[in-house]
């Protein structure tokens, strides 16, 4: 191409429309390739605790019918919750919110990688982001 045609206002329109479309089609793969339910079925017992601290509640994490649990929540009055699934390198990644109508939201951000899981769930209440908790969690023997 000479250097008359690449500065043609015309070829500008072109480069910047096509850097558009390259830039939509990446938003929507990467929006696509978030799903839920792809974890269905799955179990992993573990332990909730505190950031920081060295003990904490027996957990069991479930994935069931397209939404997440954490049974160490039970007691606090937080609900299952919708979760999403994304490729992490050579895990899973999810997210999901659960709420309690007397504590607020847990926004879970968790990596899945073979028969191994950890996550972290932080306390958002009022807005405003608490207390930031670790659990980790296998695959029951």
């Amino acid at each position: 191409m000479n250097q008359q045609s690449q500065s043609h206002p015309v070829i500008g329109l072109i480069h910047r429309r096509n850097a558009l479309v390259l830039a939509a089609g990446a938003l929507l793969t990467a929006t696509a390739g978030a799903q839920s339910g792809q974890l269905d079925g799955r179990r992993f017992d573990g332990v909730f605790l505190a950031r920081g601290k060295t003990s904490g509640d027996a957990d069991t994490l479930l994935f069931q019918g397209g939404r997440f649990r954490s049974t160490a929540c039970d007691r606090y009055g937080y609900s299952d919750a919708a979760y999403r699934v994304t490729p992490a390198g050579d895990g899973l990644a999810f997210e999901a919110e659960t709420e309690s109508p007397k504590y607020g939201k847990l926004v879970w951000r968790g990596v899945i990688r073979g028969d191994y899981l950890n996550a972290t769930a932080t306390m958002v209440k009022d807005g405003k982001a608490g207390t930031e908790n670790w659990v980790v969690a296998a695959v029951p023997r």
